[in-house]
């Protein structure tokens, strides 16, 4: 009962962006209410990679949206400074992806 009570949290906790979503540095901070020096402090630490030169041709994915948003909660929540959240980003990803490889394994 209580494996059933887990999934139920954490399908309420999920959220499904996707990567085909183009947004601009502006886009990107009102929609993680962020201010726009944050964002551009996410970009510099490696947090989040936009594609274009400058900042106003800066265009971002679904992806980027994903990590900021998982940052930011990083930053506040558990009070870490950028490049503490910049490798716990990272850290998460990669716990993701070798999660989806194992499961891949062992279905597969």
């Amino acid at each position: 009962m209580s494996e059933i009570r887990q999934a139920q949290v954490a399908l309420l906790q999920c959220e499904v962006v996707e990567e085909e979503v183009r947004l601009s540095l502006a886009d990107l901070g009102r929609a993680c209410n962020a201010e726009l020096a944050l964002v551009q402090q996410l970009v510099e630490y490696g947090v989040i990679q936009p594609e274009g030169g400058e900042p106003q041709a800066w265009v971002f994915t679904g992806a980027s949206l994903r990590r900021t948003r998982v940052a930011l909660r990083l930053l506040h929540d558990l009070e870490l400074n950028l490049p503490g959240a910049a490798v716990a980003v990272d850290l998460l990803d990669e716990i993701a992806r070798l999660q989806r490889a194992l499961r891949a394994a062992q279905h597969g």
